[in-house]
């Protein structure tokens, strides 16, 4: 028998040798991993050591944790023989790195290649695979082969299954797995926990995560970062601190995922101080922590917050992602911060991220929201593809600003790429059609969204509902109103907005006495909608009501509401409670401040208006645009000229307010109140913007006041170039000449009034009179004892002039004076002829005491 050749084990020896050393390597990798599997390969290769299986399938998972697929396939291909583990590793070493469609192959190629039967590891790797993938049916047709080779209920396999289906949404058929498992792995509750989380079934995600803890098996930091995000979605404050309480007694809460998702839970509750406390006791940050806290501060409007951790990131040595720059480029739109907005555009084009869908469609936000629509419309031309979302933006950027055509052409743009508006796309282009009235748009739209097949969400039924009765077509809001089966608080308030806007008083309380019975609580804006009605009304006693209904819904301290409470005070006469309810209520709201500066300006309380504005002064709140109206009518109705010029200059150089047509129209009138005409003309003539017809109306009005025809008849036709439809400068000049006897004039004027189709507005007047509004029109017979009043009007006018008296139709000293009597409130349209009419429902409520009930049934 021959002896066996020592040199022949040697080769086996250095194999064996070769292998230990490459075994040793792989746990710890790193830099030694990287210089050894390459040489240890081609040292095998020398040997003739790729035989061995056991050292190829150890340099496959060198190469593999090296992230070199190429030479780890490189050596799978030329491999003499594959056993499971080397089948197993590739496919495994694919799906780890994201290479889907090469596990997926390489498996199919497995299938017809090898004789053997896949294990669970492999199972799980394709399965992975195909969930990354969202390769569906491949997927179910590996859940077949796992349930023929009983390998369903195996924990790896069963956990991939779940995994596939969760993040598909298929909640019941992971749960059918899940049930089917006879061990549960923390893994396992996860991916159950995390499916529901991310499908908006946070509570289900919950009490999986209760019934976890009662079987026994302790959750590991993956479950609870699960746990917390579902009570983020379901905004669970309480259920979030039990399980933070966890972490801290656990030693999880030093786990950078946990307190990623811890911080984000108070964000999305509002608690911004302790998200902030947790993270500035991190040891470890990552990029997801400050992007967490920054889009924390961004939900909560707290957008300076938000742009000074942006910089503190970056300070800090990290490259924002595109999660980074869509949340801060929406708090530099927040804020106008077009420098910082633009900064932030110079580092997604240096960091590649313009390709990103939401950094795109936040550049343009950011534009648009600052009014920069060019640089918008650039951002949009230069980086949109055809995605809806782009479109939507666009559109939405030029409705903001008022910019319909535009917004139009995108539109049809859009549709001409065959883009499917959503239900976004519409609202936007209602918004922008109802601020302009363009109410043959809105129908259009209207229709379009009827075609589309979209069912009517309660965000384009609002935008129906406010540009339907902003349009004055009252009835088809209704109609939109009636289609919808629920209505939220939105949809309610639009509606009562609606008949508020169209001085449907009656309807709005109606409607409000609806809501009371659905069952819904009324809010802040409910309640400025009823109180609007009231002052539209003039009527006391239905504001009184609403006021109390505002003290007992607890919403007294809302600013929007108590200002619409002074101005239905005002507007009522009772300018004290007015008063009284302004200093209960203000502080730094600026429009609390121009309410009540308005209010006394509007009732000729001019000291008392600019007392208030140097208490404003005082107390150091920044008056605006509208403060400077209040003012300079409140001077205009004193004639303090030296003063209200005053604080016309002072607007610009003191506040940075750039003068409107209000005030200059304002500073005419303080001109033309104090019979300074000619002064009055030269300014207009001044203007460095072109003069509104208001501001013709204002020095026409003083010409009327002052009997000055020459200065009027010039007033009136630059009033009627600004504005051919308004039959105001008509009626104001007619008057002038009728003053003067200059009757011809008054008889040429109504002739071009008629043939140019202007029609005067009808004037009327209303007074409330023992909670009942009585409405009137001049010349009227509407109201239904209007034979009763006309015949006591002919005693009253037969009595008066037997007694000398000679009326004086200009004055309405006496009006006032009786409606100070009583509960009597007044309110004024376009003319003065209602004096009389109104005087009269008082006298006649006298009068009914003393004839005795059913002489004014209605009383």
């Amino acid at each position: 028998m021959p002896l066996l050749n020592p040199l022949s084990r040697a080769p086996s020896t250095h194999i064996r040798s070769l292998a230990r050393v490459l075994l040793s390597c792989l746990p710890t990798g790193g830099d030694r991993l990287r210089r050894l599997n390459p040489a240890i390969h081609a040292g095998a290769t020398v040997a003739g050591g790729l035989d061995d299986l056991f050292l190829t399938n150890l340099l496959l998972r060198g190469y593999s944790n090296l992230g070199r697929l190429r030479d780890a396939r490189h050596l799978f291909d030329r491999m003499p023989h594959r056993n499971l583990v080397s089948w197993g590793s590739v496919i495994s070493m694919y799906t780890q790195h994201g290479r889907d469609d090469c596990a997926i192959s390489l498996f199919a190629a497995f299938r017809k290649a090898s004789c053997e039967v896949p294990n669970e590891f492999l199972l799980a790797s394709v399965l992975r695979a195909c969930t990354q993938s969202k390769a569906v049916s491949l997927g179910e047709q590996v859940h077949g082969i796992a349930v023929k080779l009983d390998l369903d209920a195996n924990v790896y396999v069963g956990t991939a299954l779940i995994n596939l289906y969760a993040k598909l949404g298929c909640m019941d058929e992971a749960m059918l797995v899940f049930h089917a498992l006879p061990v549960r792995t923390p893994v396992t509750w996860n991916t159950v926990i995390t499916g529901y989380a991310q499908i908006g079934c946070g509570g289900v995600a919950l009490e999986l995560f209760d019934r976890m803890g009662i079987e026994g098996v302790r959750p590991d930091r993956f479950v609870l970062a699960s746990a917390v995000s579902a009570c983020s979605a379901l905004g669970f404050l309480e259920g979030g601190r039990q399980i933070h309480g966890y972490a801290y007694r656990s030693a999880t809460e030093t786990d950078t995922s946990v307190i990623n998702v811890l911080i984000d839970l108070y964000c999305k509750c509002s608690r911004l101080s302790a998200a902030r406390k947790l993270f500035d006791c991190m040891e470890y940050r990552n990029l997801v922590s400050w992007t967490t806290m920054i889009s924390g501060y961004m939900q909560n409007s707290f957008n300076a917050e938000a742009i000074t951790m942006f910089w503190n990131m970056t300070q800090a040595g990290w490259q924002p992602d595109g999660f980074a720059c869509t949340s801060i480029l929406n708090s530099c739109g927040s804020l106008a911060a077009i420098w910082q907005g633009r900064q932030i555009h110079a580092h997604v084009i240096k960091a590649d991220l313009e390709a990103d869908e939401y950094v795109k469609n936040a550049l343009i936000d950011m534009y648009a929201k600052c009014e920069h629509l060019t640089e918008a419309r650039a951002v949009f031309d230069a980086l949109a593809e055809d995605d809806a979302i782009s479109y939507n933006a666009m559109i939405e950027g030029y409705s903001k600003n008022g910019a319909l055509a535009e917004a139009v052409n995108i539109f049809h743009r859009m549709r001409f790429f065959s883009l499917r508006p959503s239900l976004l796309t519409f609202v936007s282009l209602l918004g922008v059609s109802s601020s302009q009235l363009a109410i043959e748009l809105s129908k259009q739209i209207h229709g379009l969204i009827i075609k589309s097949g979209t069912s009517l969400d309660l965000y384009a039924a609002s935008a129906l509902i406010d540009v339907y009765s902003k349009c004055s077509l009252v009835n088809d809001a209704k109609t939109v109103f009636n289609m919808l089966y629920y209505k939220d608080m939105v949809i309610w308030n639009s509606m009562i907005f609606g008949h508020a806007q169209n001085e449907q008083g009656e309807e709005a309380i109606k409607l409000f006495n609806q809501l009371l019975l659905s069952g819904m609580a009324p809010n802040g804006f409910t309640f400025v909608a009823l109180v609007t009605v009231a002052s539209t009304l003039a009527s006391m006693f239905h504001g009184q009501q609403f006021h109390a209904w505002i003290i007992k819904a607890g919403v007294n301290n809302d600013l929007h509401v108590s200002n619409a409470l002074i101005d239905m005070y005002a507007k009522c006469g009772f300018i004290k409670e007015g008063r009284m309810l302004f200093e209960s209520t203000c502080g730094e709201d600026v429009i609390c401040w121009n309410s009540m500066i308005t209010t006394y300006a509007q009732h000729g309380h001019a000291e008392e208006a600019l007392q208030v504005f140097r208490l404003m002064g005082e107390a150091e709140v920044e008056p605006n645009y509208v403060t400077f109206v209040g003012v300079l009518s409140a001077c205009a109705h004193a004639g303090f000229v030296d003063e209200g010029l005053n604080h016309f200059n002072s607007m610009k150089s003191n506040y940075d307010i750039e003068p409107g047509i209000e005030h200059y129209a304002s500073v005419v009138n303080l001109f033309g109140r104090s019979g300074k005409l000619h002064a009055a003309k030269e300014f207009i003539e001044r203007m460095p913007i072109k003069p509104a017809a208001a501001v013709w109306r204002s020095l026409l009005s003083a010409c009327h006041l002052f009997g000055n025809a020459e200065i009027g008849r010039y007033a009136a036709e630059m009033a009627l170039l600004a504005d051919p439809t308004d039959s105001g400068p008509y009626v104001l000049l007619s008057n002038i000449y009728a003053s003067k006897g200059l009757w011809a004039d008054v008889h040429n004027l109504r002739q071009q009034m008629d043939s140019s189709g202007t029609v005067k507005e009808t004037g009327c007047s209303w007074i409330e009179v023992t909670k009942e509004v009585h409405t009137f029109i001049v010349r009227g017979r509407e109201h239904p004892e209007a034979e009763l009043i006309y015949s006591v009007l002919d005693e009253l006018t037969s009595l008066i002039k037997n007694l000398g008296y000679v009326p004086d139709t200009s004055d309405h000293t006496l009006l006032h004076k009786c409606c100070a009597q009583g509960e009597i409130g007044i309110g004024t349209s376009t003319s003065g002829a209602w004096v009389v009419s109104s005087v009269l429902i008082s006298v006649l409520n006298d009068l009914s005491k003393e004839v005795g009930e059913g002489v004014l049934r209605h009383h």
